[in-house]
């Protein structure tokens, strides 16, 4: 029976918990160690940390987030945004991350995600994928800066890289859906998971279960990542674990 994670993401800025819809318009929704303690206490399974305004400033500021967060829960902890070297890996997982999100800085260097890799390990690195469809059908392109700057990059072929290269997990995020909440991108997801056998988390679009329901009769994934979901209240955690043990998987309850 496949086992399925429920991750809940949670990006900050300045402080504060942050959601828009495909990476823009940003408003705020909470404050996020708040947010971390109450889907911990809901049953999440992971939490993704990501830093919404990394791009600007060319470093990550959410270690000190991540070190008061690991005093009150005790999932694993992936972290985001800025990450550029091997130091900000290092700064990371003494905050007490398990996992490290790179997205820009791979791209821009795809030997910092071999380098990462034999360092701390394959386990403990995720490539970032902000992923946006082109025109031509079933063609998406990578994006980097917080899914600002087009990087002429093709998913497909980044993802098989990136795994060539070590990397450990691929978190996959739909801009085209990415707060819409009118359900993932499936065919996104089916390309992808098809494209690699490591993990493959994925966000972007989730509104409602059935949404969820779609992704796993049509998609291979290993982890659903939620933010407007779960900020909002629409659908509780109970529910959408229930509904992937029901689906015929192994779930965390």
């Amino acid at each position: 029976m496949k086992k399925i994670r429920v991750i809940g993401r949670i990006d900050v800025k300045n402080e504060s918990v942050i959601k828009g819809i495909q990476l823009e318009g940003l408003r705020k929704v909470g404050l996020p160690n708040e947010l971390a303690v109450k889907y911990y206490n809901d049953g999440i399974d992971e939490l993704i940390f990501m830093d919404a305004v990394a791009a600007y400033y060319d470093r990550n500021s959410l270690f000190h987030i991540i070190k008061d967060a690991c005093a009150d829960i005790f999932v694993p902890i992936t972290v985001g945004g800025g990450i550029r070297n091997l130091f900000d890996i290092q700064n990371a997982l003494n905050s007490g991350a398990d996992k490290v999100a790179i997205n820009t800085a791979a791209i821009r260097n795809p030997d910092f995600i071999n380098q990462a890799a034999r360092t701390f390990g394959s386990q403990c690195i995720v490539v970032s994928i902000d992923a946006k469809r082109t025109r031509k059908i079933n063609t998406w392109e990578a994006y980097t800066d917080n899914g600002r700057e087009p990087s002429g990059l093709d998913v497909i072929s980044w993802v098989e890289k990136a795994e060539q290269l070590g990397a450990g997990e691929v978190f996959l995020t739909s801009i085209d859906r990415d707060g819409t909440k009118k359900g993932f991108d499936i065919e996104l997801n089916q390309f992808v998971s098809n494209a690699t056998s490591i993990p493959i988390t994925v966000s972007g679009g989730a509104g409602s279960l059935p949404h969820i329901s779609d992704l796993l009769e049509n998609t291979c994934v290993d982890g659903i990542c939620l933010a407007s979901i779960l900020h909002y209240n629409i659908e509780c955690l109970v529910d959408i674990k229930k509904l992937v043990k029901n689906a015929g998987f192994e779930v965390r309850v």
